[in-house]
């Protein structure tokens, strides 16, 4: 099997998921599994129909992989990035994590919409309009409010406002410097202040668990921002509502955040498609790397098995696109 990881980054750098990726093609190795590693700068992306069997990288063509896993970090998810992702898989590459899933839960409001219609438990979230009225955020979210950038990653672009004036001085900043910012308010789930746990779905199973605790008392909980991480056993409630929000959003391979809620049980926090899994790796004793590259063999075991049954050619797209099957 051969594997091509999509990453923007320098591999051998301290970059956002460069140890990740290390980690992949390490674990490649000992698989007897080729793992390249491409960033999106060196492809060339041209339609035609007479070239179907390979696809441009540096100026040349050079043939297709069984399987593409786009590991983009928070720079590097642009409009370019994504094409790259949809040709491949228009070409008939197995791709973990489709275009559209990625930009489905790229966008944090989006992700509320659809599980919130699916009647998965969300904090209440409004879309920033600018001027904003402060007086209906106090009426329909409250204080304090959650503030997030639409598109953001790891912790960045997350505030947590605990008055009315730290609301006002905020969006003050971003009406003078930056007034087409888009942001989203979210309901503050003070039982959970500083703490959550991130489950890790691999075609429709939790493969890993963590909880993660921010440092003196503070907001974020991501380990990338200094957060501890600790083992957590999930419980049926915290798998099944993982696993309700991959198979909504389609997910194939990511992580789903939960915040704790006052009374037990869990809310999502969101959903990524790019999740980090040093700390997870650390704190569960899992071999995460090891588990997406398996889940890259099954996928194409069921290929095969597949194109064994049926007379007609299969179309690998059948399961491209949140197959979410247990195994």
């Amino acid at each position: 099997m051969e594997v091509w990881i999509l990453y923007g980054d320098d591999v051998e750098s301290n970059a956002d998921l460069a140890h990740e990726v290390r980690r992949l093609v390490s674990e490649g190795k000992k698989m007897d599994i080729k793992v390249q590693v491409f960033k999106p700068g060196q492809f060339d992306l041209l339609v035609t129909h007479q070239m179907r069997d390979s696809i441009l990288i540096d100026g040349k063509p050079v043939p297709l992989p069984d399987f593409v896993f786009p590991y983009f970090n928070h720079n590097d998810q642009g409009y370019f990035s994504v094409a790259i992702v949809r040709q491949l898989a228009q070409l008939g590459v197995q791709v973990l994590n489709s275009a559209g899933v990625i930009e489905r839960v790229r966008d944090k409001l989006r992700t509320h919409q659809l599980l919130a219609e699916s009647g998965i438990d969300t904090p209440d979230t409004m879309l920033a309009k600018f001027p904003v009225d402060i007086d209906l955020i106090e009426e329909t979210i409250g204080f304090p409010v959650v503030v997030k950038t639409l598109n953001g990653a790891l912790g960045i672009g997350v505030f947590l406002l605990e008055t009315r004036q730290a609301f006002l001085d905020l969006m003050d900043l971003v009406g003078e410097t930056n007034p087409n910012l888009q942001l989203i308010f979210q309901k503050f789930v003070s039982v959970s202040k500083g703490r959550d746990l991130r489950l890790v779905i691999a075609d429709g199973e939790v493969i890993a668990a963590m909880e993660r605790r921010a440092q003196d008392g503070g907001f974020k909980a991501n380990y990338s921002s200094g957060a501890s991480v600790h083992e957590f056993i999930p419980d049926k409630a915290a798998i099944d509502i993982a696993l309700r929000t991959a198979k909504v959003l389609k997910i194939d391979m990511g992580g789903i955040d939960l915040l704790f809620k006052e009374g037990g049980g869990y809310t999502i926090c969101e959903a990524n498609t790019f999740p980090g899994f040093k700390g997870l790796e650390k704190a569960s004793g899992v071999n995460v790397a090891k588990r997406i590259l398996e889940t890259m063999q099954h996928r194409l075991s069921v290929l095969g098995e597949m194109a064994k049954t049926s007379s007609d050619p299969v179309d690998p797209k059948v399961i491209h696109e949140g197959s979410n099957s247990t195994h």
